[in-house]
């Protein structure tokens, strides 16, 4: 199993949440107002007047074999605007409880 965490702007929320449900990816924890920077180029999410933007995060573990395509799908999402952006990491889970 694979651990794939997503950060997003919070303007894709409803897109994310489509995107799993096409998916069927029904367990996820979902993180409202996350602060940040992304690594190239991006701007700041900080929720003040200089930089009023904020993101969220989807953390969502699934098998290994609905990596690839949950991937490719958040790249199609982050070609519609690459200015809001939307990042994925995935990492492998040892055991769950």
């Amino acid at each position: 199993m694979k651990c794939v965490f997503i950060v997003f702007n919070q303007t894709n929320t409803a897109r994310v949440e489509y995107m799993l449900d096409q998916l069927e990816i029904k367990g996820f924890t979902f993180f409202e107002e996350v602060q940040g920077r992304g690594t190239y180029g991006g701007e700041p999410r900080r929720g003040t007047h200089t930089w009023p933007e904020m993101n969220s995060v989807v953390m969502t573990v699934v098998d290994d074999d609905l990596v690839e395509e949950l991937l490719l799908t958040i790249k199609k999402l982050d070609n519609r605007n690459k200015e809001i952006g939307v990042r994925a990491f995935v990492w492998n889970i040892e055991q769950t409880v």
